[in-house]
């Protein structure tokens, strides 16, 4: 008879919130880099740190989840926390300039909407051997 100790789940790279946290690093990173200064804005450093912080708190939940629950629950809800700040910060720089925060209303959000739910932007491109989020961010940011 053979026992299970440890819990088994889905590798974390195979996560479906992983891979849209590690997009978002990526935009966050490419978005911080093109419009916001390099020197003498903390803001810069806070907003890339709350992406990379809501990526790595998802790797290292799922992988301390497989020996405890508790420990997957409060890293998950720390990399939750993280993107929650992350998302402050642009809503910030939207409204300390002047933009407009899109509405379901808008013109453009269900189009963007159905871009960004579709889960080819976290698969592999055949001809390319790269993730088509990269084609996505230097396409259009």
């Amino acid at each position: 008879m053979s026992y299970q100790i440890l819990k088994r789940q889905i590798p974390w790279r195979d996560s479906y919130f992983y891979q849209k946290s590690e997009v978002l690093y990526h935009l966050t990173f490419t978005f911080c880099k093109r419009f916001l200064p390099t020197y003498g804005d903390r803001t810069v450093d806070q907003m890339i740190q709350a992406a990379r912080s809501g990526k790595q708190n998802i790797i290292e939940g799922m992988e301390d989840g497989v020996a405890s629950s508790e420990m997957q629950i409060k890293l998950l809800n720390v990399a939750r926390a993280s993107l929650q700040e992350l998302r402050e910060d642009y809503k910030d720089y939207i409204k300390s300039r002047n933009l407009q925060i899109w509405t379901k209303e808008h013109k453009r959000y269900k189009n963007m909407q159905t871009f960004c739910r579709k889960k080819i932007l976290f698969q592999k491109e055949a001809s390319k051997n790269e993730c088509t989020f990269h084609t996505f961010l230097f396409g259009f940011v």
